[in-house]
């Protein structure tokens, strides 16, 4: 499944952003399939049509959400396309819309909040190298580094607030992911690719 993107804009992906940014603003239960219907500019039935019910579309939405990071984590450990000012550029246009909708589904304790969970935690034990000891529990691991990426999700408001400049912009992007690689270590992940994210940060700041 593609991200989001002009080209993607068919009736049925316009209906499903529109549904993420509703959900996301304020939450399932206080969003209706009529209120979605005028953010996407087509009809109540049209969204029926392709998704049937609320709850369906809301499932349709969680499955994106998981696909495109278990896609950008994929596309992100090959072909050292974390050096790559135009990946990082892509995600940073791209995910934030999908991330505000999975904080909001948190928070909420949406019927599929768990299930995303697990299955980030699923997504980032995959990623993580297998470096270090034979003892350690990577599963652990996997655990705690997904919630605290989630964290900072959930928390974007207050973390852009902390650091006077939006989360989601360039130069929060910026200052937020050289802060993510400090934290972890680099046999988590693997030091190679530490490297290149740190490489990819720099030229896209000499790009800004």
């Amino acid at each position: 499944m593609r991200p989001v993107s002009d080209e993607d804009l068919t009736a049925r992906a316009r209906i499903r952003d529109a549904a993420m940014a509703l959900f996301a603003e304020q939450g399932v239960k206080a969003t209706t399939v009529r209120g979605i219907a005028e953010r996407a500019g087509v009809s109540s039935g049209l969204v029926q049509h392709h998704f049937g019910t609320k709850e369906q579309l809301r499932q349709s939405c969680d499955e994106y959400v998981l696909s495109y990071i278990r896609e950008q984590v994929k596309a992100g450990t090959t072909d050292h396309n974390m050096e790559k000012p135009e990946f990082i550029e892509t995600v940073q246009r791209t995910a934030p819309p999908l991330m505000k909708y999975l904080g909001r589904a948190l928070v909420d304790g949406s019927p599929g909040a768990a299930a995303m969970f697990d299955e980030l935690v699923n997504v980032t034990e995959e990623s993580l190298t297998r470096e270090d000891s034979p003892e350690t529990d990577h599963r652990a691991r996997a655990a705690v580094l997904t919630a605290m990426n989630l964290g900072i999700t959930v928390l974007h408001e207050h973390v852009s607030r902390a650091l006077g400049t939006d989360l989601y912009s360039p130069p929060g992007a910026l200052r937020t992911g050289r802060a993510k690689l400090d934290v972890i270590r680099p046999e988590f992940v693997g030091r190679e690719l530490i490297e290149q994210a740190r490489t990819g940060l720099a030229k896209m700041e000499a790009q800004q």
